[in-house]
């Protein structure tokens, strides 16, 4: 009889390994924010006031706000017309456990009752707190959240964190079982009500989708912004027929280089975000609004972009790498700026120029860039040989006051040197 093989501690170990290795990260559509990204700014993806989902979930600072959260699962069981008891809500959050913890990367500590709560107190928060800021006749009279106007911005930047999110068939379906008016069109409202909430912190227009998409579809709140916040038609349109081509671009000068190559900035009144145009010697580029939260929104946004492999065009990550190609210092800043391109709430161009220059930091562009036919565009431009011309005459004699004041004076000096050997010449004839 043969002696029974050695065990291979290798095997065992490599195998175990194996078969508890997670899905690949494609497969969530909640992350934490890798440290490539975090380490620029960390903060933007934080939150300050109240935690959403596991991540965040016990952190000291954060654990006042959970108050609040049980107050409005109270108003929503002592509300009119529902009908329904806290078992019923409890049951159905039960019922999605499984299947919203999967939508989160990593390891999570909370077991399965604690991930049931969270998801009920979150939820109904969420729900309640984006329902309440439009329907004003449900507010409490005295509930702080509305009467306090500091805390409203402070929970929606909160709110629109890649790391602070729910799955969002777990709002969708709080939402369906709060509405009090049971009609066809509750999909649109919710819809609506979560446009309208974050209006406010996003830093320009943007086109929303128009056509109702299922629920499955959307992932999260970030993701169901990012989705309503886009290029308009047209542009995508353009965008299309660009990649099917695959042609070669480069970078574009910053915006006072291209303004001493003859091209000018227009800003477009009430025009969407994303959509910056290249006609006639002109660039017309629609209003950014830049205040305390533009950061921390752009960043949450970059950062779904870059980890989400079905998203084209990257437009908002494209967006911000145009921005990063036209300031490169405070002067670019403040020519557009008062160009009316930059609406500057923090009140220096330089600290609008560190902004812009972090944003593009650790960001990777995908092959199809959304500003390729405008950067090809404006590079022919400059690249004709009068604009040439006229760049560096503009460098090199018209870069100062006193530079144009030096000019002027020693082509004023050349016109009487002329005129005088003129009238020398006519003289000496006479």
């Amino acid at each position: 009889m043969m002696a029974a093989a050695p065990a291979d501690l290798v095997l065992d170990r490599v195998g175990e390994r194996l078969r508890s290795l997670p899905p690949t990260p494609s497969q969530f559509s909640i992350f934490r924010v890798p440290n490539q990204l975090r380490k620029i700014n960390a903060t933007a993806y934080e939150p300050e006031m109240l935690a959403i989902g596991p991540y965040h979930r016990g952190k000291d600072h954060l654990m006042a706000f959970e108050e609040h959260k049980m107050r409005y699962l109270q108003n929503i069981l002592h509300r009119r017309g529902l009908n329904r008891s806290l078992s019923d809500y409890v049951m159905t959050m039960r019922a999605l456990e499984e299947k919203a913890r999967k939508c989160y990367a990593g390891y999570i500590s909370l077991d399965k009752e604690e991930f049931v709560e969270m998801m009920l107190l979150d939820g109904c928060f969420i729900v309640e707190v984006i329902r309440k800021n439009l329907r004003k006749e449900l507010r409490e009279d005295n509930d702080p959240i509305f009467k306090l106007g500091w805390m409203l911005p402070f929970i929606a930047q909160d709110m629109f964190l890649v790391e602070n999110q729910l799955p969002f068939f777990v709002l969708w379906e709080l939402f369906s079982m709060t509405e009090v008016t049971n009609n066809n069109q509750a999909n649109y409202s919710f819809f609506y009500m979560i446009l309208y909430f974050f209006y406010g912190i996003l830093p320009g227009k943007g086109y929303p989708r128009v056509d109702v998409y299922p629920i499955e579809e959307i992932k999260h709140l970030v993701g169901f912004i990012h989705n309503n916040w886009l290029p308009s038609p047209t542009g995508i349109d353009a965008f299309k027929i660009n990649a099917s081509k695959n042609s070669e671009w480069r970078f574009i000068c910053c915006a006072t280089e291209i303004q001493e190559a003859g091209l000018k900035f227009q800003k477009v009144e009430d025009g969407l975000l994303f959509d910056t145009k290249f006609e006639n010697g002109v660039m017309k580029i629609p209003t950014l609004a830049i205040g305390d939260t533009t950061e921390a929104v752009l960043r949450n946004l970059i950062a779904y972009e870059q980890f989400s492999h079905d998203q084209n065009p990257k437009h908002i990550l494209d967006y911000v790498k145009f921005l990063d190609c036209l300031i490169n210092s405070s002067k670019d800043a403040e020519l557009l700026r008062c160009c009316g391109i930059i609406d500057n709430w923090l009140g220096d161009d330089e600290v609008i120029a560190g902004l812009i220059s972090r944003l593009g930091d650790a960001v990777v562009l995908s092959d199809q860039f959304y500003y390729s036919e405008v950067f090809n565009k404006v590079n022919l431009h400059c690249s004709r040989r009068v604009n040439k011309w006229k760049a560096k005459l503009r460098h090199n004699y018209f870069n100062t006051p006193w530079a144009i004041i030096s000019f002027l004076a020693a082509a004023v000096l050349l016109l009487l040197t002329l005129l005088q050997a003129l009238f020398a010449v006519l003289s000496y004839f006479q």
